[in-house]
């Protein structure tokens, strides 16, 4: 059996969830992890049985015995080592999200159709088996048209700090971070339709609240409780060409009572809610019915949704799927996040043209 040799790029937190899932594929081999800390690349080496070890990801994609990468940097190196591990010749699985600007993003899809090679962007949650499982009754028409959608990630108090906390690196805070799971997978339930314009709003009211005490939350390696550039938490209203709509609002930091994350999906026959339990509801001889699934896990199964990704992202590698999330979901994805940043920040709603290719919105810039 000819296994799939795989490099790491990034060995901070997330990296951990890849090389799990390759770990457990049995027709992969993981060949090599990178990072600029090479202490901490070594460490995962011996924790993931990588034969080689990187301190720059050039030298990685050197190595002719690599066939696929894992981008786990931070958000605004993503398109740098994007492009030039697919011109080297390899696949590439990218974190969420894609980049940090639209035009970053249109580069990686030229790269993409130029290289003839596989490009899989980090969507997890959509390699979740109940997002496939309801994408299955969608796809049969069960709920009709979706027209509506609804997304919350709210931590009250949650802000990771060190890169998540500098807009250069991240891109922004909480929306590009955990708000992209939740707008993902409402976008890919309806459909992936084209975005025709974005209202937003950005806040900056309470900082990263290092103050508080008695409650933990998780905090980045390189965490600093002085630094912190991103907002506390953003909402936007999302209009597509197909007249859809969907309302997210996302924090880092919130007065909120407790933790709270939401999926829910309207069409014109039923609805469904994925989080925080999974449901559908429906109307059958004139009386409406709430159905819950029997099912193992009724909400998202972080580490199954991990596996199910990296699985289908090797058998893409050697011809045999082809890719639930593909670079032009990327890009869209971008023009949505990009557009929020720039609605908020000029105060008004950002329009999309698709038959122009220009950039809407750079989240370096905002």
């Amino acid at each position: 059996m000819v296994a799939l040799k795989v490099g790491i790029i990034g060995a901070g937190s997330i990296s951990d969830m890849h090389l799990q899932s390759y770990q457990k594929n049995e027709r992969v081999t993981i060949e090599a992890i990178c990072d600029y800390n090479e202490a901490r690349a070594k460490e995962q080496a011996v924790k993931y049985g990588a034969a080689k070890v990187y301190n720059s990801y050039q030298r990685l994609l050197e190595d002719k015995e690599i066939d696929a990468v894992s981008i786990c940097t931070w958000n605004n190196t993503h398109a740098e080592i994007a492009i030039a591990a697919l011109n080297s010749g390899k696949h590439v699985l990218v974190e969420k999200p894609l980049t940090t600007s639209v035009e970053k993003a249109q580069k990686i899809k030229e790269a993409v159709n130029a290289s003839g090679k596989q490009l899989q962007v980090g969507f997890v949650r959509r390699y979740d088996a109940n997002v496939q499982m309801l994408k299955r009754f969608i796809d049969s028409g069960e709920l009709g048209g979706i027209y509506y959608a609804k997304a919350s990630y709210l931590r009250r108090f949650g802000n990771p700090g060190g890169w998540f906390a500098d807009k250069e690196r991240s891109g922004g805070g909480p929306l590009i971070d955990i708000g992209v799971h939740v707008i993902d997978v409402c976008w890919y339930l309806m459909g992936c339709p084209k975005v025709a314009s974005v209202s937003g709003n950005t806040y900056h009211k309470l900082g990263n609240r290092s103050n508080v005490k008695n409650l933990s939350s998780y905090k980045s390696a390189d965490y600093d409780p002085d630094k912190n550039n991103v907002e506390d938490m953003a909402n936007a209203l999302i209009r597509f060409e197909n007249g859809a709509s969907l309302v997210v609002d996302v924090s880092f930091t919130l007065h909120a009572k407790n933790d709270e994350t939401s999926v829910k999906i309207y069409g014109d026959k039923g609805g469904a809610e994925v989080e925080p339990e999974l449901a559908i509801i429906t109307e059958k001889h004139d009386t409406i019915l709430n159905a819950t699934p029997q099912i193992d896990h009724h909400s998202f199964d972080f580490v199954k949704g991990f596996q199910n990704e990296i699985d289908h992202f090797v058998a893409c590698c050697f011809g045999e799927k082809a890719t639930l999330s593909p670079v032009e979901d990327g890009v869209e994805m971008m023009k949505m996040l990009s557009g929020i940043y720039e609605s908020a920040e000029k105060g008004t709603e950002i329009q999309f043209n698709h038959e122009v290719t220009t950039t809407f919105g750079d989240l370096e810039k905002h």
